[in-house]
């Protein structure tokens, strides 16, 4: 028997699923509650305040600022997090692993609105103080899930490729960070829902997004467009959160 032939008889590994159903189901949901909040401020009738808050120009805009802040906090947090998570979790960096995670565990120790306002003092208000507080808020889950799940790779899969002649270099590439893909992705999507729910805070500091509508909408005591900022900024996560669990289908490694 040849190897052609023991090979062509081995079971092929299946190939990726196919989104289902159930993968439809929340962009489903969402398109409903949309539609109903669409009806429902249809059937108000809204002062001049509130139809300069509701109406599509401005809420195209805020949902552009609120998408604009918790993409490029999110694009930040991965440069940051995972080289921090891959440094601490050698085991030659046992020592300075505590630190780093202290160091990341900051941002969720200090509360959200008091991160923002220690920001300002130090940068003013505008984009770039929002940024700096949603990425400290959201470097943990991204960090520590690098950390555990390159630290979960069987011993045994490293030293083989080693084996194989692989650099220290080739080895985390090709071996410990793909099988650790899950891992940074749960991370990443973790992070993402809690950019998008903390990105409301950065109208505090004139950063935009939704979080305008709900405050402008409390201040001024018109429940309706406090309610539909609020709702807007449910449906984005929610929406974000599927993309993420997406991700995590198509691009953890066959078989895991």
């Amino acid at each position: 028997m040849t190897a052609d032939t023991l090979y062509a008889g081995r079971a092929r590994p299946a190939g990726r699923r196919l989104p289902g159903p159930r993968h439809f189901f929340t962009p489903a949901a969402v398109a409903v509650v949309l539609i109903a909040l669409y009806a429902w401020v249809g059937t108000l009738e809204l002062d001049s305040i509130e139809q300069r808050s509701l109406n599509g120009a401005v809420l195209l805009a805020k949902a552009v600022e609120h998408l604009q802040m918790t993409i490029a906090a999110t694009v930040l947090v991965v440069i940051i997090a995972v080289p921090l998570g891959i440094v601490a979790s050698r085991a030659r960096n046992r020592f300075i692993a505590p630190v780093i995670l202290t160091v990341g565990n900051l941002g969720q120790a200090i509360p959200c609105i008091g991160l923002l306002v220690l920001c300002t003092f130090l940068m003013g208000v505008g984009f770039q103080t929002a940024l700096v507080g949603l990425v400290a808020y959201a470097v943990l889950p991204v960090l520590r899930n690098t950390m555990v799940g390159v630290q979960q790779v069987d011993p045994a899969l490293i030293e083989a490729a080693r084996g194989m002649g692989m650099t220290s270099g080739q080895v985390l590439r090709r071996v410990e960070l793909k099988l650790a893909v899950p891992a940074i992705l749960a991370g990443l999507r973790t992070a993402l829902v809690l950019t998008v729910g903390v990105a409301t805070l950065g109208a505090f500091v004139a950063a935009g997004g939704f979080g305008e509508l709900i405050i402008n909408g409390l201040k001024l005591n018109r429940m309706p467009v406090t309610i539909v900022g609020g709702v807007l900024t449910a449906c984005i996560a929610f929406l974000i959160d599927w993309l993420g669990g997406l991700a995590e289908d198509v691009l953890k490694p066959r078989g895991m």
